[in-house]
């Protein structure tokens, strides 16, 4: 039997069968229409692949941003640190000197247009400041003072770390007759010149150290009446007692604006770059009688304006109702009752206890603030006090006053280094039991303090 497809069939022979000749053309023609049918797909799929590349062509810069916008939590996504236009700004003036010896003028209307042309620093530029601190150029003479200068800074480096605040380290002297106390003026004022976008200029000097972490300065209080330059310090010592320890100018808030620059190029007119330094430590000594160096100095520069202009009131203001600054002799011995008092705040309240991120650290200061209603502030205050100043000993030099030892000196700045170092090593999970010991921490509980060492 022969199989189907070998067996003729009719339309092989049949007359009325399409020829095989004349069916050909119609079959190549269908090829070529699969054939250009194919090509035309290929092509579309070719450059479909294409135009997908060149339009997510690999770009090293937008790739690491794309990397890091998906990776990473930005620091401050809103100041943008890679703009800068090439609008001219005050920058651009071959005239501007950053010298102190040279007066700025205009300095609100070139902030004001260097902010217009970074408009994302001006967003919270009310609040920025920047803390400036430093030391001298050469090593110190008394064998630990390096390490407690270091120390110092560490804790000044903590503070801003913990409230935002951007910080610089000057141990040059920017005017080479500014030396000694007066040297704090120059670099302030190049530091408002180099930081357009902070409002306030924050001088501490180098053997004063936070002793509360958690407060936060208080801006709005000083924006309330427009002062610009704000010191520790007492009217009645300046106007009644004629005293040159009415403030201190170790730590001050100034703000970036011309007002400060025109104040600071009179107050440094006293300094020694001036023909009449030693005219102005005569002035100084015949009016505050308990002064008792004869050269002009800084602080007794800035009472000695106040005690002649009583108006500059309007814009310096006198901060007395909390530890602006305070004085280590007095503060030193409250740590031990300031730390039971906090201890016990912390054990009769859970949200203080709770373990939490650095970078929240602020609002547990808000959540401590209730408690510390009937603290008090300043003198005799069981509050943390907000700056401790070791006026009177000199950790580079060696050097103190008389009236106490230089171990007392050490030894207190040790203390009030580590009572400070506590609120800090806590968010890490460590804190020094002994405070007198600085080699030794303990690990924290979990219900710290609830059930842990202080």
């Amino acid at each position: 039997m022969v199989t189907p497809e070998l067996s003729p069939s009719k339309s092989q022979f049949s007359p009325m069968a399409k020829s095989s000749v004349r069916t050909k053309p119609s079959s190549c023609f269908s090829d070529g229409f699969l054939y250009l049918g194919a090509a035309l797909m290929a092509f579309l799929l070719v450059w479909s692949l294409w135009s997908y590349a060149l339009s997510h062509s690999f770009d090293p810069k937008t790739s690491a941003k794309s990397v890091a916008d998906t990776q990473c939590v930005q620091e401050n996504p809103q100041v943008n640190l890679h703009y800068d236009p090439p609008d001219e700004t005050f920058y651009d003036d071959q005239e501007l000197s950053y010298s102190v010896e040279k007066p700025i003028r205009n300095w609100d209307e070139k902030r004001k247009e260097w902010l217009k042309h970074h408009p994302s620093f001006a967003p919270g530029a009310r609040d920025r400041v920047v803390l400036v601190t430093g030391s001298q150029p050469k090593p110190c003479k008394n064998p630990v003072g390096d390490h407690l200068l270091l120390r110092f800074f560490k804790n000044k480096v903590d503070y801003c770390r913990i409230h935002g605040y951007d910080i610089f380290y000057n141990n040059v002297l920017l005017h080479p007759k500014m030396n000694s106390y007066w040297a704090k003026l120059p670099v302030v004022k190049a530091a408002m010149l180099a930081h357009p976008e902070a409002e306030w200029i924050w001088w501490v000097d180098s053997d004063a150290m936070f002793t509360d972490m958690e407060y936060k300065l208080p801006l709005r209080r000083y924006d309330y009446k427009k002062h610009n330059l704000i010191v520790h310090g007492w009217e009645k010592l300046i106007y009644k007692k004629k005293s040159w320890t009415a403030l201190n100018a170790g730590v001050f808030l100034i703000r970036n604006c011309q007002w400060s620059m025109d104040f600071m190029e009179r107050w440094s007119s006293m300094g020694p770059m001036s023909s009449e330094y030693e005219k102005w430590g005569e002035i100084q000594r015949s009016v505050f009688k308990d002064k008792l160096f004869p050269g002009s100095d800084d602080q007794s520069g800035l009472i000695y304006l106040l005690y002649k202009e009583k108006s500059l009131t309007e814009k310096i203001y006198l901060e007395g109702e909390y530890y602006f600054e305070g004085y280590w002799v007095d503060i030193l011995p409250t740590y031990d009752n300031i730390t039971e008092k906090y201890t016990e705040i912390e054990k009769g309240d859970g949200k203080l206890r709770r373990r939490h991120a650095e970078k929240v650290s602020e609002q547990y200061g808000a959540f401590r603030e209730p408690h510390l209603r009937e603290a008090g502030i300043g003198k005799d205050s069981w509050r943390r006090p907000f700056i401790t100043h070791f006026t009177g000993c000199q950790p580079c030099s060696g050097d103190h006053n008389p009236m106490y030892v230089g171990e007392t000196c050490w030894n207190g700045m040790v203390k009030a280094l580590n009572f400070a170092d506590n609120q800090v090593l806590r968010k890490y999970g460590f804190v020094h039991p002994d405070l007198l010991d600085s080699d030794t921490v303990t690990e924290t509980s979990f219900d710290y303090p609830d059930d842990g060492p202080w």
